[in-house]
């Protein structure tokens, strides 16, 4: 009789069964923050040796480097953000490129039918008998040679109609570009920017920047664009 009591105390129990975790385990967390910064501090605190406790400065010193490595990194990301933002800005202006004529260094232009080439002589100095020499790259010809006369220090200007020597109009395509003259009398090979029109805007990955493509020409680096015509 007793039993019989006892299992029907133990039949009104009921047990319930332990919920099974879906919980996600929490990412772990990569970095030190201040606060993990702090508890470790104290840490180091509670257990350092009674008769050699941490030195004010040394407790400061820490405190500091925590605070120039998070100052640096706040920094880091700042730039990162301000680059990304120069970046855009520069795409806009580049892509406005795009069908205009701009000046940019080179030693070549391209000869448009009934068109010319022009650009930019710069003078480093005094110069007399300032030449342009407009030559076909393929053959080595010289095709014709301007003239400029002589100019002071500066841009001189210059432009080629696209005759030759003969006066007969050149055929259409790329030339070579060499401006000469004499500087404190020697003769002196002078740096020339070049008119050309834009054809496209390449968006370089890296430390290439963005590229101008220019009509029959090389591309060049958008921070050389010197001129928008």
């Amino acid at each position: 009789m007793a039993i019989q009591d006892a299992t029907n105390q133990y039949s009104n129990l009921t047990v319930t069964p332990k919920p099974t975790s879906t919980t996600t385990t929490a990412a772990k967390q990569t970095s030190l923050g201040q606060a993990e910064f702090l508890k470790l501090m104290t840490t180091q605190m509670t257990h350092q040796d009674p008769t050699k406790p941490m030195e004010n400065g040394q407790f400061l010193t820490q405190i500091a480097q925590f605070g120039t490595v998070s100052g640096i990194q706040d920094l880091q990301k700042s730039f990162g953000d301000f680059s990304s933002s120069i970046t855009s800005s520069q795409a806009l202006q580049a892509t406005s490129l795009v069908g205009r004529q701009v000046s940019a260094p080179g030693t070549q232009g391209v000869l448009a039918v009934g068109g010319n080439i022009s650009g930019d002589i710069n003078l480093t100095g005094s110069a007399t008998s300032v030449k342009v020499a407009i030559t076909d790259p393929v053959t080595g010809e010289v095709v014709q040679n301007v003239d400029l006369g002589a100019h002071g220090t500066g841009t001189v200007p210059f432009s080629w109609d696209g005759t030759n020597s003969n006066g007969v109009m050149a055929n259409p395509g790329v030339y070579k570009i060499e401006a000469t003259a004499y500087v404190d009398g020697k003769n002196t090979v002078l740096e020339t920017d070049i008119h050309s029109k834009v054809d496209s805007v390449t968006m370089a990955s890296g430390t290439n920047g963005l590229k101008v493509n220019l009509s029959g020409l090389d591309s060049v680096d958008f921070n050389k664009i010197k001129q928008i015509l």
